[in-house]
């Protein structure tokens, strides 16, 4: 199998592409494609004593849960918060802050607020400087990276969506972000 441009596709891309081409569901009306049949290689077999060594070699790891997905904001609510019928529930404001601040300052905030109960959350990271960048410097990189920020697993447990905010609380340079409510462990 060869791929665009005359680049050959390795062992491992053409597995990953049958195991894609198997899940896929053909439209209405197409009948499915079968992937082309994987040519036939001598495996030597493995004794016993073999397996047994490798499978006590290999430490067992569990699983780690996936990141629970992100949502939008429901339309009722971004109308309420643009009408003012819904207000937020806290606000961090990240501007002047490196990088590496401001995402400490997020991921704290975020945590103490969903202690707290806090519903919506405005998270301020401004519009850059308007005057064009000089030497190549970055402007609006808060901007940039908080909703990246936002998307990762270490954060998903906190956040349930986001979205940019009505222009009212900051319009591009703010974000709403809907918070997940914190689980009880009861007895």
């Amino acid at each position: 199998m060869r791929a665009r441009r005359g680049k050959t596709l390795t062992e491992a891309d053409i597995a990953l592409w049958r195991q894609v081409a198997r899940s896929v569901k053909p439209l209405p009306g197409r009948a499915p494609v079968e992937p082309e049949p994987a040519p036939e290689q001598a495996v030597p077999l493995a004794t016993d004593a073999a397996m047994r060594a490798v499978a006590t070699a290999l430490p067992v790891k569990a699983a780690s849960p996936a990141a629970p997905p992100l949502a939008p904001i429901e339309r009722r609510l971004r109308t309420q918060l643009r009408r003012g019928q819904q207000s937020v529930d806290a606000s961090i404001d990240l501007h002047g802050m490196r990088q590496d601040e401001a995402h400490l300052a997020l991921h704290a905030f975020l945590r103490r607020e969903q202690r707290r109960g806090c519903r919506i959350a405005l998270v301020v990271t401004g519009k850059g400087a308007l005057a064009p960048a000089l030497f190549g410097d970055e402007r609006g990189v808060l901007r940039r990276m908080v909703p990246h920020w936002l998307r990762l697993p270490e954060l998903r447990t906190l956040v349930l969506g986001f979205e940019e905010a009505e222009q009212r609380h900051g319009g591009s340079g703010a974000l709403y972000v809907r918070l997940r409510r914190l689980r009880e462990h009861g007895p």
